[in-house]
């Protein structure tokens, strides 16, 4: 029998059959210069020793589009939300040699990235396949599952085969189709409007997305907050004591007040006792507790935080290494190992590294902690993890050397023990008034030692009080001080505030980044810190969507997008269906569109003003 494996990239398609063959296969190419066709022998365990030709697609195969009738200027915008939708090829000689490859096989095998977009992609191979070779069912396609490229691991996922997920397959056609009728009819209903009163230039396009907007209205609320904000001034008391010739510092348990009066009338009590008491001693064992194992939202915050990478960059750096063997797969929500895992076999293929191999052995010696759990899984992918090694000095790329040494010093510290310290606390009473003050000994730094991106210092040591003891005040003062206000958005913050608000997958949160960046909605501006501010067309379209009565719908806020994201998984487990979201979400933007429309005029007044102001 001949079975054709499709994998959704050309790399996976080459390192799998390369895997599968032992290395024994003949490679033929296709019209497409990407795409080649691996022809090879493996051993399955339902049919035996088979005939096999793994090849791939780029990506998606297919798209969606409106027919001609409904092309842009050929009807109004808001006829979009009923308009036929049309399936169309968008790679057709990747296409076409998915239907030549499939003609003389009796067996295909779906090999593409094991996420829901992967499912719909594997879908697309079935549909082109099944054109050149009707025998093909989709009840009876094979499809691995698989998280990285490790021998054992993609033997075992050929060898054990499940059945494409329907129910996921469903989730991304209902998202695909929502996002082309609210996309294409906000986009032209803006465009059009803008271009009119020459906001934009003719040649410009205002598009709007579902995800776009409201992470473009996380960084205009950030902006307008620092930019509305006024400090206001407040009072606290800070009392200096000497033991020993040391000088200690005790901070106001009261912290501090906006009332001048009210502090100073408690300052003058104090004044009145020239002694300070110690009244209470504590010693605390502290813990820095080392990471949790490695989703892609902590990956991309990470790296912006830590190398001022972006989001999009950080992943696609991920996902070369993964394509290569190196890393597992870098889309994942699992913040749990399996327990099947094998923490001692990963380790030892770092042992040989100059930087971190050292550490790796000393952990092989003393002992591998259980490494921590969190309460994300997705039930298809393990945490991000170094596969196989690889020396950073013989990558190319900056970005893939910073990820694999993070991914690698991440995973290390994920197996070690939790870093200790030793708390000291002392109260002060001095007259009504209790101060604290504090200092920290680090005991065993243990993951800190090889998770160089976090820091957890010694402070300066409290000398030795004795509780009961009293000691002369040697310093009293009120301290003045003022309300700072919050920072702009920075592209960490940014991804937590889309992760918690559902704005976006795991997966797609660095696209819809990059989309507001190219789109000229935000820009980053690295001379203040890699920060993210709003441009004016930016500002004046969430100032004018705001500025509409929706009637408790909002299109810059998460709202609208979180509740899709919930109902697509209700689709993936099967307590809704495709057609009752669609009829659901597309009534909602129909309505929000409607309103739109009848105010699009004041949106555009908006836009004018904001520009105006900052021109």
């Amino acid at each position: 029998m001949k079975i054709l494996c499709v994998a959704e990239k050309p790399s996976i398609a080459k390192e799998v059959s390369r895997i599968l063959s032992g290395g024994n296969f003949r490679t033929r190419n296709s019209k497409n210069k990407y795409i080649k066709n691996y022809d090879f022998k493996f051993n399955f365990p339902r049919k035996g020793s088979c005939d096999v030709t793994m090849t791939s697609v780029v990506g998606h195969l297919t798209g969606v589009d409106f027919p001609p009738a409904y092309k842009w200027g050929n009807c109004i915008a808001g006829k979009l939300f009923d308009a036929e939708i049309v399936e169309k090829v968008m790679k057709q000689d990747v296409f076409d040699n998915i239907v030549n490859e499939a003609r003389n096989s009796g067996q295909l095998m779906i090999w593409t990235d094991c996420d829901r977009e992967g499912e719909y992609i594997g879908y697309e191979i079935f549909k082109a396949a099944s054109k050149g070779n009707n025998r093909l069912a989709i009840e009876n396609i094979w499809r691995s599952r698989f998280s990285h490229l490790e021998r054992s691991h993609i033997i075992q996922a050929a060898a054990n085969p499940v059945t494409l997920d329907l129910k996921a397959i469903n989730a991304v056609s209902c998202r695909i189709e929502l996002d082309l009728r609210v996309g294409a009819s906000f986009t032209r209903l803006l465009t059009d409007a803008l271009k009119n009163k020459s906001v934009i230039d003719a040649k410009d396009v205002a598009s709007y997305g579902t995800c776009q907007f409201p992470t473009l209205g996380f960084v205009v609320d950030r902006y307008k907050r620092v930019k509305s904000f006024t400090p206001e001034k407040f009072w606290h008391i800070q009392v200096e004591l000497a033991k020993d010739g040391v000088k200690t510092n005790f901070n106001w348990t009261k912290g501090h007040f906006f009332d001048r009066l009210y502090v100073m009338n408690l300052y003058q009590e104090c004044l009145k006792h020239k002694d300070g008491k110690i009244i209470k001693l504590e010693q605390k064992r502290r813990s820095n507790y080392r990471p949790l194992p490695l989703t892609t939202v902590e990956l991309q915050k990470d790296c912006s935080m830590f190398f001022k990478m972006s989001a999009k960059a950080a992943l696609e750096a991920a996902e070369k290494l993964y394509n290569r063997g190196f890393l597992s797969y870098p889309r994942t929500e699992t913040d749990t190992f399996p327990a099947t895992f094998d923490f001692k076999g990963t380790i030892e293929r770092q042992t040989s590294d100059s930087r971190w191999g050292e550490y790796a052995s000393r952990l092989l010696t003393n002992g591998i902690e259980n490494a921590r759990s969190g309460n994300k899984n997705d039930e298809a992918h393990p945490p991000i993890h170094p596969v196989n090694y690889v020396n950073i000095n013989t990558l190319t790329s900056a970005d893939e050397k910073k990820v694999y040494e993070y991914v690698v010093r991440r995973f290390l510290a994920c197996c070690s023990k939790d870093a200790i310290g030793q708390q000291t606390s002392a109260t002060l009473l001095w007259g009504d008034e209790t101060f604290t003050s504090s200092g920290l000994m680090v005991t065993e730094k243990n993951y800190l030692e090889i998770y160089t991106y976090k820091k957890w210092e010694s402070s300066k040591q409290l000398p030795k009080f004795i509780q009961g003891e009293v000691l002369p005040i040697t310093g009293g003062i009120i301290k003045e001080g003022k309300t700072t206000a919050p920072n702009y958005m920075t592209e960490t913050e940014l991804i937590a505030l889309m992760d918690a608000n559902g704005i976006g997958t795991d997966a797609t949160i660095a696209e819809h980044i990059d989309k507001i960046i190219n789109r000229g909605y935000v820009v980053k501006e690295k001379k203040k810190g890699e920060i993210i501010v709003p441009s004016p067309l930016g500002m004046g379209l969430i100032e004018g969507f705001d500025g509409m009565d929706f009637d408790n719908i909002s299109l810059s806020k998460p709202f609208l997008r979180k509740r899709l994201e919930t109902s697509l998984q209700q689709i993936v487990d099967g307590t809704t269906t495709k057609d009752e979201v669609l009829a659901e979400l597309k009534g909602l933007y129909k309505q929000a569109f409607s309103v739109s429309n009848r105010n699009i005029n004041q949106l555009v007044n908006y836009c004018k003003t904001v520009i105006s102001e900052n021109s």
